[in-house]
């Protein structure tokens, strides 16, 4: 939080360049749960910014540095689909622990615009389209979509899911408390190899996928590490194939890993009861950023408030 005006700084050059804007559209950082949709930037979701109630991350700086921009040209500031949008059904809730609760976290503007997206190109309306979702970058999201709302998804960041490059999914519970217990680790250490030390990382000693693909010819338990992660994927999509009742129109596979024609191709081959797959590589958050606001702008869509 302390470096927005350094950063408000280092965009000056490139203000100072535009004339006109209608809008300035930012990254949603964690809020509480909310509904899928578009934002306008208010006071209250600024002083939730500002405070890092619901977590201290980079990307509560999105609607701050917006808010500054928009007063310097007089123009509406917005977010899209932050990462806590909720639109779980009941049930996806229930964590079989009274007092803990299943939460949404995911990769919910990229995964949300790619919905959007597929659902033109099979010439669907997005109010009755299925599909499942998997976002796969240096953490996963993989998410039963249905009519525009993502409403299951496994937590992208602790607790939930396969394991990913960087993180380390669902655990067997006696393994995290001897980690307590036994280890003596307190909750920053545990959080920090959860979320960054676990995974493929944790296991190989990186990150880098490239090499990790390099790796997995040659050495007999890195290929049995990545084979995991690749059961763990279809596994997941397995699941939110039931939770739509095997009612899919699609598969999308999006995210940087996407890029991978080798994990692609395993993907599809373990899942033959979804035929159409479509294969988004990368991520679209800057697409999905400018579409949402001009839904708004274009009053295709009205804006929703933040209290």
């Amino acid at each position: 939080m302390d470096q927005l005006d350094f950063r408000l700084a280092s965009l000056t050059s490139v203000l100072d360049e535009i004339d006109r804007l209608d809008a300035v559209s930012a990254r949603g950082g964690p809020l509480k749960p909310v509904a899928g949709g578009t934002y306008r930037i208010t006071e209250p979701m600024l002083r939730a910014y500002r405070s890092c109630e619901f977590s201290n991350h980079a990307s509560n700086l999105g609607a701050l540095l917006a808010d500054r921009i928009c007063a310097k040209y007089g123009v509406p500031g917005f977010i899209v689909d932050p990462v806590t949008v909720d639109d779980f059904i009941p049930e996806a809730r229930i964590s079989g622990v009274p007092g803990i609760e299943r939460r949404s976290r995911c990769h919910a503007l990229n995964l949300r615009y790619c919905a959007r997206r597929a659902a033109a190109e099979l010439d669907l309306p997005l109010t009755a389209f299925k599909c499942i979702a998997a976002h796969l970058g240096s953490g996963f999201s993989i998410a039963a979509i249905s009519d525009g709302r993502i409403i299951d998804v496994n937590d992208g960041l602790l607790g939930m899911g396969p394991y990913s490059v960087e993180r380390a999914g669902a655990l067997p519970l006696q393994g995290v408390l001897d980690l307590v217990f036994r280890d003596r680790l307190s909750e920053s250490e545990l959080v920090e190899l959860f979320s960054k030390k676990s995974g493929l990382k944790g296991y190989l000693g990186t990150a880098d996928f490239k090499e990790i693909e390099k790796l997995i010819l040659h050495d007999d338990f890195a290929a049995g590490i990545y084979k995991g992660m690749v059961y763990q994927i279809t596994k997941e999509i397995g699941a939110m194939f039931a939770v739509l009742e095997g009612q899919v129109d699609c598969l999308l596979l999006t995210g940087g890993l996407a890029r991978s024609h080798g994990l692609i191709s395993t993907i599809k081959e373990k899942v033959p009861f979804i035929p159409v797959v479509k294969v988004y590589p990368g991520s679209f958050e800057l697409e999905a950023l400018a579409a949402g606001t001009l839904r708004v702008l274009q009053e295709k869509e009205t804006a929703l408030e933040y209290a």
